[in-house]
Protein backbone atom coordinates (compact mmCIF):
# COMPACT_ATOMS: atom_id res chain seq x y z
CA UNK A 1 0.00 0.00 0.00
CA UNK A 2 1.39 3.39 -1.01
CA UNK A 3 2.41 5.78 1.74
CA UNK A 4 0.57 9.07 2.04
CA UNK A 5 3.44 11.53 2.47
CA UNK A 6 1.08 14.48 2.78
CA UNK A 7 -0.67 12.75 5.68
CA UNK A 8 2.66 11.86 7.33
CA UNK A 9 3.67 15.55 7.26
CA UNK A 10 0.15 16.69 8.22
CA UNK A 11 -0.34 19.00 5.26
CA UNK A 12 -2.83 19.31 2.42
CA UNK A 13 -1.94 18.24 -1.10
CA UNK A 14 -2.13 21.90 -2.10
CA UNK A 15 0.36 22.98 0.61
CA UNK A 16 3.14 25.36 -0.40
CA UNK A 17 6.84 24.49 -0.20
CA UNK A 18 7.19 26.76 2.84
CA UNK A 19 4.28 25.05 4.63
CA UNK A 20 5.80 21.63 3.95
CA UNK A 21 9.18 22.77 5.26
CA UNK A 22 7.62 24.30 8.39
CA UNK A 23 5.70 21.10 9.13
CA UNK A 24 8.83 19.00 8.62
CA UNK A 25 10.82 21.06 11.11
CA UNK A 26 8.06 20.82 13.68
CA UNK A 27 7.67 17.04 13.35
CA UNK A 28 11.42 16.41 13.17
CA UNK A 29 11.77 18.36 16.42
CA UNK A 30 8.98 16.34 18.01
CA UNK A 31 10.15 12.87 16.97
CA UNK A 32 13.96 13.26 16.95
CA UNK A 33 15.28 10.00 18.54
CA UNK A 34 17.89 11.80 20.65
CA UNK A 35 15.22 13.82 22.42
CA UNK A 36 13.32 12.52 25.40
CA UNK A 37 10.17 10.85 24.08
CA UNK A 38 11.52 10.80 20.50
CA UNK A 39 10.55 8.09 18.04
CA UNK A 40 13.11 6.99 15.45
CA UNK A 41 10.54 5.18 13.29
CA UNK A 42 8.33 8.27 13.00
CA UNK A 43 11.38 10.48 12.53
CA UNK A 44 12.42 8.24 9.63
CA UNK A 45 8.94 8.47 8.07
CA UNK A 46 8.92 12.27 8.40
CA UNK A 47 12.29 12.56 6.69
CA UNK A 48 11.33 10.11 3.95
CA UNK A 49 8.20 12.14 3.28
CA UNK A 50 10.05 15.43 3.24
CA UNK A 51 12.72 14.05 0.95
CA UNK A 52 10.00 13.64 -1.67
CA UNK A 53 7.66 16.55 -0.99
CA UNK A 54 10.48 18.98 -0.32
CA UNK A 55 11.84 18.45 -3.84
CA UNK A 56 9.73 19.90 -6.69
CA UNK A 57 10.67 17.21 -9.22
CA UNK A 58 10.12 14.28 -6.86
CA UNK A 59 6.88 15.80 -5.60
CA UNK A 60 5.50 15.89 -9.17
CA UNK A 61 6.54 12.26 -9.69
CA UNK A 62 4.88 11.30 -6.42
CA UNK A 63 1.68 13.13 -7.29
CA UNK A 64 1.59 11.24 -10.59
CA UNK A 65 2.77 7.76 -9.62
CA UNK A 66 2.49 7.57 -5.84
CA UNK A 67 5.15 6.29 -3.41
CA UNK A 68 6.13 3.37 -5.68
CA UNK A 69 8.26 5.42 -8.05
CA UNK A 70 11.98 4.53 -8.24
CA UNK A 71 13.14 6.84 -5.45
CA UNK A 72 11.11 5.20 -2.67
CA UNK A 73 12.98 4.20 0.46
CA UNK A 74 16.18 6.14 -0.12
CA UNK A 75 17.50 9.66 0.17
CA UNK A 76 18.66 10.04 -3.41
CA UNK A 77 22.20 10.85 -4.50
CA UNK A 78 23.60 7.97 -2.46
CA UNK A 79 22.51 9.29 0.95
CA UNK A 80 20.84 6.51 2.93
CA UNK A 81 19.01 6.43 6.24
CA UNK A 82 22.06 5.24 8.17
CA UNK A 83 24.11 8.09 6.69
CA UNK A 84 21.37 10.56 7.59
CA UNK A 85 21.17 9.38 11.22
CA UNK A 86 24.95 9.31 11.53
CA UNK A 87 24.98 12.91 10.41
CA UNK A 88 22.20 13.76 12.86
CA UNK A 89 24.11 12.30 15.78
CA UNK A 90 27.47 13.75 14.76
CA UNK A 91 26.19 17.23 14.25
CA UNK A 92 25.98 17.05 10.47
CA UNK A 93 29.68 16.33 10.12
CA UNK A 94 29.03 13.89 7.30
CA UNK A 95 27.37 16.65 5.23
CA UNK A 96 29.78 19.54 5.53
CA UNK A 97 30.11 19.85 1.78
CA UNK A 98 26.82 21.75 1.63
CA UNK A 99 24.78 18.63 0.84
CA UNK A 100 21.18 19.75 0.33
CA UNK A 101 18.23 17.71 1.45
CA UNK A 102 14.95 19.06 0.14
CA UNK A 103 16.03 22.69 0.50
CA UNK A 104 17.70 22.29 3.93
CA UNK A 105 21.48 22.14 4.20
CA UNK A 106 22.13 19.14 6.46
CA UNK A 107 25.36 20.60 7.77
CA UNK A 108 23.46 23.70 8.88
CA UNK A 109 20.53 21.73 10.24
CA UNK A 110 22.52 19.41 12.46
CA UNK A 111 25.29 21.91 13.07
CA UNK A 112 22.74 24.23 14.64
CA UNK A 113 21.38 21.34 16.66
CA UNK A 114 24.63 20.05 18.11
CA UNK A 115 26.92 23.06 17.91
CA UNK A 116 29.17 21.99 15.06
CA UNK A 117 29.05 20.95 11.42
CA UNK A 118 30.14 23.24 8.60
CA UNK A 119 32.73 25.88 9.46
CA UNK A 120 33.77 26.83 12.99
CA UNK A 121 30.51 26.58 14.96
CA UNK A 122 31.98 24.26 17.53
CA UNK A 123 35.02 26.40 18.23
CA UNK A 124 38.61 25.38 17.68
CA UNK A 125 39.36 21.70 17.50
CA UNK A 126 42.19 20.32 19.57
CA UNK A 127 45.67 20.34 18.12
CA UNK A 128 45.70 16.57 18.34
CA UNK A 129 48.21 15.06 15.96
CA UNK A 130 50.61 16.90 13.69
CA UNK A 131 50.86 16.37 9.94
CA UNK A 132 52.82 13.50 8.46
CA UNK A 133 55.87 14.37 6.36
CA UNK A 134 57.25 12.50 3.36
CA UNK A 135 60.74 12.78 1.92
CA UNK A 136 62.38 10.99 -1.02
CA UNK A 137 65.95 9.72 -0.98
CA UNK A 138 68.25 8.15 -3.57
CA UNK A 139 70.31 5.03 -2.80
CA UNK A 140 72.97 3.12 -4.70
CA UNK A 141 71.96 -0.44 -5.53
CA UNK A 142 74.42 -2.12 -3.17
CA UNK A 143 73.53 0.13 -0.23
CA UNK A 144 69.90 -0.85 -0.69
CA UNK A 145 70.91 -4.52 -0.77
CA UNK A 146 73.10 -4.52 2.34
CA UNK A 147 71.53 -1.61 4.27
CA UNK A 148 73.01 1.71 5.27
CA UNK A 149 72.42 4.85 7.31
CA UNK A 150 71.27 8.01 5.58
CA UNK A 151 71.37 11.53 6.99
CA UNK A 152 68.49 13.75 5.96
CA UNK A 153 67.69 17.38 6.71
CA UNK A 154 64.12 18.58 7.13
CA UNK A 155 62.63 22.04 7.51
CA UNK A 156 59.48 21.53 9.58
CA UNK A 157 57.68 22.36 12.82
CA UNK A 158 59.42 20.71 15.76
CA UNK A 159 58.80 20.73 19.49
CA UNK A 160 60.39 23.84 20.97
CA UNK A 161 63.94 23.10 22.15
CA UNK A 162 63.68 25.61 25.02
CA UNK A 163 60.40 24.54 26.65
CA UNK A 164 60.36 20.94 25.32
CA UNK A 165 57.00 21.53 23.68
CA UNK A 166 55.19 22.60 26.84
CA UNK A 167 54.90 26.29 25.94
CA UNK A 168 56.04 27.20 29.46
CA UNK A 169 59.00 29.51 30.04
CA UNK A 170 61.82 27.63 31.83
CA UNK A 171 61.67 28.39 35.55
CA UNK A 172 57.91 28.99 35.36
CA UNK A 173 55.15 26.40 35.61
CA UNK A 174 51.72 25.49 34.30
CA UNK A 175 48.40 26.16 35.96
CA UNK A 176 44.90 24.81 35.50
CA UNK A 177 43.04 26.47 32.64
CA UNK A 178 40.37 28.81 34.03
CA UNK A 179 38.08 28.33 31.03
CA UNK A 180 37.73 24.55 31.15
CA UNK A 181 38.91 23.97 34.77
CA UNK A 182 41.47 21.42 33.62
CA UNK A 183 39.03 19.31 31.59
CA UNK A 184 40.33 20.35 28.19
CA UNK A 185 36.76 20.73 26.95
CA UNK A 186 34.01 23.29 27.31
CA UNK A 187 30.25 22.83 26.99
CA UNK A 188 27.90 25.09 25.07
CA UNK A 189 24.10 25.14 25.18
CA UNK A 190 22.28 26.36 22.10
CA UNK A 191 18.64 26.84 21.25
CA UNK A 192 17.85 25.01 18.01
CA UNK A 193 14.77 23.97 16.06
CA UNK A 194 14.83 20.79 18.16
CA UNK A 195 15.09 22.66 21.47
CA UNK A 196 18.05 23.23 23.78
CA UNK A 197 21.04 21.17 22.71
CA UNK A 198 24.42 20.87 24.41
CA UNK A 199 27.70 20.41 22.58
CA UNK A 200 31.16 19.75 23.99
CA UNK A 201 34.19 21.16 22.18
CA UNK A 202 37.93 21.44 22.74
CA UNK A 203 38.81 24.37 24.98
CA UNK A 204 40.06 27.18 22.72
CA UNK A 205 42.32 28.63 25.41
CA UNK A 206 44.40 25.59 26.35
CA UNK A 207 43.92 23.62 23.13
CA UNK A 208 42.61 20.62 25.08
CA UNK A 209 45.63 20.31 27.38
CA UNK A 210 43.74 21.44 30.49
CA UNK A 211 46.80 23.47 31.53
CA UNK A 212 48.09 26.89 30.53
CA UNK A 213 51.45 28.52 31.14
CA UNK A 214 51.80 31.01 33.96
CA UNK A 215 54.53 32.53 31.82
CA UNK A 216 54.74 31.66 28.15
CA UNK A 217 57.99 30.47 26.58
CA UNK A 218 59.69 33.43 24.92
CA UNK A 219 61.31 31.26 22.27
CA UNK A 220 58.07 29.83 20.81
CA UNK A 221 55.58 32.37 22.17
CA UNK A 222 53.84 29.66 24.17
CA UNK A 223 52.97 27.66 21.08
CA UNK A 224 55.23 24.75 22.04
CA UNK A 225 56.59 24.37 18.50
CA UNK A 226 58.98 26.24 16.23
CA UNK A 227 59.80 25.86 12.55
CA UNK A 228 63.44 24.97 12.01
CA UNK A 229 65.77 22.56 10.29
CA UNK A 230 66.24 19.15 11.85
CA UNK A 231 68.89 16.60 10.94
CA UNK A 232 67.93 12.95 11.28
CA UNK A 233 69.86 9.76 10.76
CA UNK A 234 67.66 7.15 9.13
CA UNK A 235 68.61 3.49 9.24
CA UNK A 236 67.91 1.86 5.88
CA UNK A 237 67.24 -1.88 6.30
CA UNK A 238 69.04 -4.40 4.10
CA UNK A 239 66.96 -5.59 1.17
CA UNK A 240 64.77 -2.51 0.69
CA UNK A 241 63.42 -2.21 -2.84
CA UNK A 242 62.86 0.74 -5.15
CA UNK A 243 59.67 2.64 -4.23
CA UNK A 244 59.34 1.17 -0.73
CA UNK A 245 58.74 3.46 2.24
CA UNK A 246 60.12 3.56 5.77
CA UNK A 247 57.86 4.95 8.50
CA UNK A 248 59.47 6.72 11.46
CA UNK A 249 56.96 7.37 14.23
CA UNK A 250 56.83 10.81 15.81
CA UNK A 251 59.24 12.54 13.43
CA UNK A 252 56.67 14.46 11.40
CA UNK A 253 55.24 17.93 12.09
CA UNK A 254 54.69 18.86 15.75
CA UNK A 255 51.34 20.64 16.31
CA UNK A 256 52.34 22.42 19.52
CA UNK A 257 51.22 22.31 23.15
CA UNK A 258 49.13 19.27 24.00
CA UNK A 259 49.69 17.67 20.61
CA UNK A 260 51.54 14.68 19.25
CA UNK A 261 53.95 14.79 16.34
CA UNK A 262 52.98 13.10 13.09
CA UNK A 263 55.11 10.49 11.38
CA UNK A 264 57.92 10.74 8.85
CA UNK A 265 57.73 8.62 5.71
CA UNK A 266 60.97 8.08 3.81
CA UNK A 267 60.42 6.83 0.27
CA UNK A 268 63.45 5.10 -1.23
CA UNK A 269 64.53 5.31 -4.87
CA UNK A 270 67.22 2.77 -5.80
CA UNK A 271 69.65 3.43 -8.64
CA UNK A 272 70.04 0.43 -10.92
CA UNK A 273 73.46 -1.21 -11.28
CA UNK A 274 74.54 -2.44 -14.68
CA UNK A 275 74.65 -6.21 -14.93
CA UNK A 276 72.15 -6.90 -12.15
CA UNK A 277 68.39 -7.28 -12.45
CA UNK A 278 66.32 -7.68 -9.29
CA UNK A 279 63.17 -9.80 -9.08
CA UNK A 280 61.89 -9.87 -5.51
CA UNK A 281 64.70 -11.34 -3.41
CA UNK A 282 66.47 -12.93 -6.40
CA UNK A 283 69.11 -11.48 -8.72
CA UNK A 284 69.62 -12.24 -12.40
CA UNK A 285 72.93 -11.84 -14.23
CA UNK A 286 74.37 -13.00 -17.56
CA UNK A 287 77.71 -14.45 -18.54
CA UNK A 288 79.12 -15.40 -21.96
CA UNK A 289 81.02 -18.59 -22.86
CA UNK A 290 82.33 -19.96 -26.15
CA UNK A 291 81.25 -23.01 -28.09
CA UNK A 292 84.10 -25.14 -26.77
CA UNK A 293 83.32 -24.31 -23.14
CA UNK A 294 79.66 -25.13 -23.67
CA UNK A 295 80.51 -28.43 -25.35
CA UNK A 296 83.36 -29.63 -23.17
CA UNK A 297 82.47 -27.92 -19.89
CA UNK A 298 84.59 -25.53 -17.84
CA UNK A 299 84.96 -23.68 -14.53
CA UNK A 300 84.51 -19.91 -14.84
CA UNK A 301 84.48 -16.85 -12.59
CA UNK A 302 81.23 -14.99 -11.90
CA UNK A 303 80.79 -11.50 -10.45
CA UNK A 304 78.44 -11.44 -7.46
CA UNK A 305 77.54 -8.82 -4.85
CA UNK A 306 79.80 -10.78 -2.48
CA UNK A 307 82.77 -10.79 -4.83
CA UNK A 308 84.02 -13.20 -7.48
CA UNK A 309 82.68 -16.78 -7.23
CA UNK A 310 83.44 -19.97 -9.23
CA UNK A 311 80.74 -21.51 -11.43
CA UNK A 312 81.04 -24.98 -12.95
CA UNK A 313 79.82 -25.18 -16.54
CA UNK A 314 78.87 -28.81 -17.27
CA UNK A 315 79.45 -30.51 -20.65
CA UNK A 316 76.72 -29.85 -23.19
CA UNK A 317 75.51 -26.57 -21.69
CA UNK A 318 72.92 -24.90 -23.91
CA UNK A 319 72.69 -21.20 -24.63
CA UNK A 320 70.44 -19.32 -22.14
CA UNK A 321 70.65 -22.16 -19.66
CA UNK A 322 70.19 -20.89 -16.11
CA UNK A 323 72.35 -21.73 -13.09
CA UNK A 324 71.53 -20.98 -9.45
CA UNK A 325 73.94 -19.61 -6.86
CA UNK A 326 72.23 -20.09 -3.49
CA UNK A 327 72.03 -17.28 -0.91
CA UNK A 328 73.77 -14.71 -3.10
CA UNK A 329 70.65 -12.65 -3.78
CA UNK A 330 68.82 -9.95 -1.77
CA UNK A 331 68.31 -10.22 2.00
CA UNK A 332 64.71 -10.39 3.23
CA UNK A 333 63.66 -7.18 4.99
CA UNK A 334 62.51 -9.07 8.07
CA UNK A 335 65.60 -11.22 8.29
CA UNK A 336 66.10 -14.84 7.36
CA UNK A 337 67.98 -16.31 4.40
CA UNK A 338 68.84 -14.31 1.32
CA UNK A 339 67.45 -14.88 -2.11
CA UNK A 340 69.49 -16.51 -4.86
CA UNK A 341 71.51 -15.30 -7.83
CA UNK A 342 70.60 -16.83 -11.18
CA UNK A 343 73.26 -16.80 -13.88
CA UNK A 344 72.02 -17.05 -17.46
CA UNK A 345 74.74 -18.49 -19.72
CA UNK A 346 74.95 -17.15 -23.27
CA UNK A 347 76.87 -19.32 -25.76
CA UNK A 348 78.62 -17.08 -28.26
CA UNK A 349 78.82 -18.28 -31.87
CA UNK A 350 81.75 -16.64 -33.72
CA UNK A 351 80.90 -14.76 -36.90
CA UNK A 352 84.33 -15.49 -38.42
CA UNK A 353 86.75 -18.36 -37.87
CA UNK A 354 90.19 -19.31 -39.22
CA UNK A 355 90.75 -22.00 -41.84
CA UNK A 356 92.15 -24.28 -39.18
CA UNK A 357 89.13 -23.66 -36.96
CA UNK A 358 86.77 -24.34 -39.85
CA UNK A 359 88.55 -27.66 -40.59
CA UNK A 360 88.34 -28.70 -36.96
CA UNK A 361 84.61 -27.91 -36.85
CA UNK A 362 84.03 -29.81 -40.08
CA UNK A 363 85.86 -32.83 -38.66
CA UNK A 364 83.83 -32.47 -35.43
CA UNK A 365 80.62 -32.30 -37.42
CA UNK A 366 81.43 -35.64 -39.04
CA UNK A 367 81.96 -37.20 -35.63
CA UNK A 368 78.68 -35.92 -34.15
Amino acid sequence: MSKDYYKILGVEKSASAEEIKKSFRKLAHQHHPDKKGGDETKFKEVNEAYQVLGDDTKRKQYDQFGADFEQQGGFGGGVGWEDFMRAARSGGGGFQGGQNFGGIDLGDLFGDMFGFGGGQRGGRRGRGRGSDVQVDIQLDFRKAVFGTEKEIRLMKKNACDVCDGSGVEPGSKSKTCDDCHGQGQVAHVQQTIFGAMQSVTTCPRCGGAGQVAEKQCKHCGGDGATRNEQTLKVKIPAGIDDGETIRITGKGEHPGVGGQAGDLYVRVHVRAEKGYERNGQDLYTETHINFAQATLGDKIEIETLDGVKKLVIPEGTQSHQKFRLKNLGIPHLRGGVRGDQYVVVIVDVPKKISRKGRKLLEDLGEEL
